[in-house]
């Protein structure tokens, strides 16, 4: 688990004494079986499994997220075309669920460039990965149905595959199966309870178990109920470790989608194919969302810093030659 000390960040491969490389090596055996469990799982459940887009027109906005915390966005111009580096898959997803792939997967690289002071929380990376999923016709409860298993199914496996590992990390005791179903937090509750600035830390310090959080304002392709003013999406939070998921149930309602862009002054210009495909009636109501494989391994290692879960690290503010 992390300490509430600032953790050191991770150092490079050439630079890890023997002790270190034990470690690290226990590590990427977890992050190997978390990948090939979680994959195994979703093409077991019918689910394709597609490449990933690393530069594109279209990509996450990530506003009017109030946790942003991005230094840059990474533009350039193609072909005579401006493109961005993928910070979500999201558009993809939501055009791909509605025209070809029902039901798809994404190992999804993301890069976002992090204020350099984010790697004191230990919790984040400028580079990190994704297991993106999205389903046509789904519910938000479908997709806790989905993931609770997947999860619970990933550390019975790694609990029993992979006992020299845990042991080696200290992790085979502590590490629990969680009961299911996971508990389910309303925002607006764990405001009253923790204050609207403090609630996710202090209840990611509460926590024994993952646990679902509902209702968060979030971006336009979350799903929001005008007239409740309450939004159909979820993060999963871990123990100590905070948000390790991040999805909703999807706006596919044209005049709902160009309303939510224009009340975030978000750039329309960005995002005219998914526009366009509302207008017409094509884009499909799908949920899903995106599993921080760095941050799930992680947790399950319990490392002090989830760069460590990297050959590479990428934490924010430092720049390594590989």
């Amino acid at each position: 688990m992390l300490n509430q000390e600032q953790p050191e960040i991770p150092k490079p491969l050439d630079q890890l004494t023997p002790e270190e490389i034990t470690r690290k090596a226990c590590i990427g055996k977890l992050m190997t079986h978390t990948l090939k469990n979680l994959t195994d799982t979703y093409i077991n459940k019918g689910f394709q499994w597609l490449l990933p887009v690393v530069l594109s027109q279209s990509t996450d906005p990530l506003w009017p997220d109030p946790h942003l915390s991005i230094e840059k966005r990474i533009e350039f111009e193609i072909y005579g075309k401006p493109v961005r580096t993928t910070t979500s898959m999201i558009m993809h997803k939501l055009a791909a669920t509605s025209t070809v792939y029902p039901k798809l997967f994404i190992l999804s690289p993301n890069i976002r460039i992090e204020k350099a002071e984010r790697a004191k929380t230990g919790r984040h990376i400028y580079e990190f990965t994704q297991l993106d999923f999205e389903m046509v016709n789904a519910s938000s409860k479908d997709v806790f149905t989905l993931v609770e298993e997947a999860l619970i199914t990933l550390i019975k496996n790694l609990k029993q595959d992979l006992k020299p590992e845990l042991t080696t990390l200290g992790r085979l005791n502590d590490l629990k199966v969680p009961n299911t179903p996971f508990k389910i937090y309303d925002r607006t509750d764990l405001e009253t309870k923790y204050g609207v600035d403090n609630w996710e830390a202090d209840l990611i310090n509460d926590l024994k178990e993952p646990a679902w959080i509902t209702n968060i304002p979030r971006q336009f392709y979350d799903f929001e109920d005008f007239k409740t003013g309450r939004w159909d999406n979820y993060d999963l939070l871990l123990p100590q470790f905070g948000e390790v998921l991040s999805g909703s149930k999807r706006e596919n309602d044209y005049q709902k989608i160009i309303k939510k862009i224009e009340r975030d002054q978000v750039k329309k210009e960005n995002y005219m194919r998914i526009i366009e495909m509302a207008k017409d009636g094509r884009l499909k109501p799908t949920a899903g969302a995106g599993i921080g494989i760095e941050r799930l391994v992680g947790w399950i290692a319990g490392v002090k810093h989830i760069a460590e879960c990297q050959p590479f690290p990428r934490a924010p503010g430092n720049v390594n030659e590989l």
